[in-house]
């Protein structure tokens, strides 16, 4: 059986989930958010910017940080349904337990070290 406190995991990825969801939030609302706009040209781009080229590279960094988050509030939901059925801390590729040090670190991952590694240098069948 893992090595982990299931009290503890899951305070620490419901906190983690709320951050990302108060990120999501301030990215796509407010004074962070970058959107079309009246007198833009189509692409988030206001007829006021100076520099179009900063102003679209702006936006579509704020688009991947927004892609990044959600990728990452979708990985914690689905941590904390494994701490829910069970399967907490197994590697759904190998079926062997998660380290307790790598699940410390990363606490949504869904593989081992050795399987990571393997994907990571294309080995992974």
């Amino acid at each position: 059986m893992a090595q982990f406190d299931e009290a503890v995991v899951r305070q620490r990825l419901t906190a983690d989930l709320e951050q990302v969801e108060r990120d999501i939030y301030a990215r796509t609302s407010g004074e962070q958010a970058i959107s079309p706009s009246e007198g833009s040209d189509g692409t988030g781009i206001t007829s006021e910017a100076s520099d179009e080229g900063a102003a679209l590279t702006e936006y579509d960094r704020n688009q991947a940080m927004i892609d990044n988050d959600r990728a990452l509030q979708r990985q914690i939901t689905e941590a904390l349904e494994r701490l829910d059925t069970g399967k907490y801390g197994i590697c759904e590729r190998c079926g062997k337990e998660i380290g307790a040090k790598r699940l410390e670190a990363l606490p949504y991952v869904t593989l081992c070290i050795d399987d990571q590694e393997l994907i990571e240098r294309g080995q992974a069948q």
